[in-house]
């Protein structure tokens, strides 16, 4: 009988490969696979750094959504618009999810806020320059949300033309950015559809786990159905792989899968769990500039040329 191959742990990376941070994050089961490399490492490819503006505007307007939670809305919105930002594009992100978590992940006290997007989708008078709020990244704005919000899902249900609610809210400043990103809540109501009317396009964060997986077919569903109804020109702007973690097989065997079925609309970029998002969030702050050269910062800067090259 053979002897059974001694296991030999895999060595901690050094520090000045991670730049200080744990490239694997928390490990929550699965097949450990010891010959792995972080993503990172090894599928980033160069993309051309986009040339700069000479004037802003109009605006391209992403919505970010998946109805499962947990997948990496809020943190991708926070740290793709920084990192346009950085290449000189005027940012506008909309908090459009009742929890208010991008207020929150910016550092701004959502439940003491007098004005929100609700005031100005429900209020006549409301002006949308008297909610819009600079941020700490030089180039980006926040349209805030709090608890509110929720309660706009079931007023809009008598209104006229509900589904075009937030289109007509963030019309008078289209002119003034270049990309407004709308953090979409987990859910496919009212809201989320309002975000769909009025979008450009879509991008997708999906979490690379099998449930994750299986909620797309769900959410492109209700895509053809807002292109029927509401939308005809929404179109898919990419797929982004959130929460890999390369040290098991699953994560890779689900990416794998999502490339397979759609092919150039994944993304190059991956965003591999690591500590430094959690800790963003307690500073209310994107990783571009609370943790500058972290692989977490450059996956998401490598994520912004490939949104302005399609």
């Amino acid at each position: 009988m053979d002897t059974p191959r001694p296991f030999t742990p895999r060595p901690e990376p050094l520090d000045h490969e991670t730049n200080g941070e744990e490239p694997y994050g928390d490990y929550e089961g699965g097949e450990l696979d010891v010959a792995a490399e972080p993503v990172g490492r090894h599928r980033l490819k160069e993309v051309p750094e986009p040339a700069p503006l000479t004037e802003h505007g109009p605006a391209r307007v992403i919505a970010v959504a998946n109805q499962k939670g947990g997948v990496g809305k809020t943190t991708s919105t926070i740290n793709l618009g920084a990192a346009l930002a950085e290449y000189g594009r005027k940012v506008l992100l909309v908090d459009f999810d009742p929890q208010g978590a991008l207020s929150v992940g910016l550092g701004v006290q959502a439940h003491e806020l007098e004005t929100t997007i609700y005031n100005l989708l429900m209020e006549r008078g409301a002006e949308i320059d008297e909610v819009i709020r600079p941020t700490t990244v030089e180039g980006m704005d926040l349209l805030p949300s709090n608890i509110d919000l929720s309660a706009a899902e079931v007023q809009l249900v008598t209104e006229v033309g509900r589904e075009q609610a937030l289109g007509r809210a963030i019309k008078p400043v289209l002119d003034r950015y270049d990309v407004i990103l709308i953090d979409c809540q987990p859910s496919l109501g009212l809201l989320t559809i309002n975000a769909l009317a009025c979008a450009d396009s879509i991008l997708i964060p999906l979490a690379c786990e099998f449930f994750s997986l299986r909620g797309v077919a769900l959410l492109m569903d209700t895509i053809d159905k807002v292109r029927e109804r509401l939308n005809p020109d929404l179109k898919i702007l990419g797929i982004l792989a959130t929460m890999f973690d390369p040290r098991t097989l699953h994560t890779k065997e689900v990416r794998q899968r999502v490339v397979e079925a759609f092919g150039d609309l994944v993304f190059e970029a991956v965003i591999n769990r690591t500590v430094r998002f959690p800790e963003t969030t307690v500073a209310g702050e994107p990783i571009t500039s609370w943790a500058p050269t972290s692989n977490g910062a450059e996956s998401y800067r490598l994520l912004a040329r490939e949104v302005l090259a399609r």
